[in-house]
């Protein structure tokens, strides 16, 4: 059983060395994602997503996505203008669509985030979901923001996530919120023991033994497509490859990996996608198939086939969204330290029901007829 080894887990030398310049440029920038994440959470979250969803659903998620996008601007900023990343995307050019389910491969922990270097290239960084592990959901702040964003938590035990699923997604199943939903098909982010276990698994029960991911599992992206096919315009297969070393969380942090992120995509129109879960299960093995040649000849090449379907991210643009958020988070920094108590009251409150609402899993329902007669107005 072989796997690739160019493309493995295992860490060499870091593109650049951890400097104490370094050490402080990230723990800057990390103490500024901290503080700005919580300001906007515990100051727009009661009007935003409590207050206006007990009128409408539709625009308590156009507010919250809005901010959301704001935020997370931040990061492809640190990305490719601070660290310097070339973020290279290939394939197809991906049109503007609102509504999209997004397949890709799990090389690293930090995939995930890397997706928003094209949602925002799109403009669509307030939509993107996540389908997560459920442990995510406790971390301090950024959870309250997963479960305020209504990422579907899953504990990968179907008989559990089955229900949590269904649940989450028949809210997303109208074309008017919309909604770009990654989805990581290996269940895991790959590494050499993981692959050798794949491809033991594929060998004893006669599949394909892939080199470079991990068998793909199918019940929840069958899921995925059975509720919301009907609010969909296509599903984005996305390979991810990275050089020279796949990143960690804090190589993102501190600058040091990677030199370059590598993304294929291929636009798939969601009728050309079969209905049945075996059909899917097998459409789903053809995908992964083709993303283990990809990666292998990414080998061979250093990259994907057809380069440059989008620009470079204009750094005044980011510049002034970070301007735009550090401001705002100024603002409230200075109410809640150095004005009136009642700024004191609303984020301790604040806090409060953060807390309560993400272990308890708490969302507000609409309360007030607003809901329907927008709908009745729709159609």
């Amino acid at each position: 059983m072989e796997i690739s080894r160019s493309l493995s887990s295992d860490k060499g030398v870091k593109r650049y060395p951890l400097t104490p310049f370094r050490i402080f440029r990230g723990l800057l920038c990390l103490a500024v994602y901290i503080s700005t994440a919580f300001m906007f959470l515990v100051y727009f979250v009661p009007p935003a997503a409590v207050f206006t969803r007990l009128f409408s659903v539709h625009y308590s998620r156009k507010l919250t996505t809005f901010l959301f996008g704001l935020w997370l601007g931040l990061w492809p900023f640190l990305f490719e203008k601070i660290n310097k990343v070339k973020v290279i995307f290939s394939g197809e050019k991906a049109p503007l669509e609102k509504n999209v389910l997004i397949i890709a491969n799990h090389r690293t922990e930090v995939d995930w985030m890397y997706l928003w270097d094209l949602a925002l290239r799109k403009g669509c960084l307030g939509y993107i979901r996540y389908v997560l592990k459920s442990s995510l959901m406790k971390l301090p702040l950024f959870g309250w923001g997963f479960h305020v964003f209504e990422f579907i938590p899953v504990e990968r035990k179907w008989e559990v996530d089955e229900q949590v699923m269904r649940q989450m997604l028949s809210t997303f199943n109208n074309r008017q919120d919309p909604l770009w939903l990654s989805v990581f098909p290996e269940g895991t982010d790959f590494t050499d023991e993981k692959c050798r276990k794949s491809q033991k698994f594929a060998n004893e029960n006669g599949l394909p033994v892939l080199k470079n991911v991990l068998l793909p599992k199918t019940r929840g992206l069958h899921t995925c497509l059975e509720i919301l096919r009907g609010s969909l315009d296509a599903v984005y297969d996305i390979t991810i490859a990275y050089k020279n070393n796949c990143p960690t969380f804090l190589d993102n942090v501190f600058g040091l990996d990677p030199s370059e992120v590598h993304m294929h995509l291929r636009r798939i129109p969601i009728k050309e996608i079969p209905a049945s879960e075996s059909e899917i299960a097998a459409w789903l093995m053809d995908v992964f198939q083709c993303k283990d040649q990809l990666l292998t000849d990414f080998i061979v090449n250093g990259q994907f086939p057809n380069q440059g379907t989008e620009d470079e991210l204009s750094t005044l643009g980011c510049m002034a969204n970070c301007a735009l958020v550090l401001s705002v988070t100024s603002i409230f920094t200075y109410l809640t330290f150095c004005s009136h108590l009642f700024f004191k009251v609303y984020v301790g409150l604040s806090c409060v029901y953060l807390v309560f609402a993400t272990y308890f899993n708490v969302r507000p329902s609409p309360i007030f007829c607003f809901e329907e007669r927008s709908n009745k107005k729709s159609l």
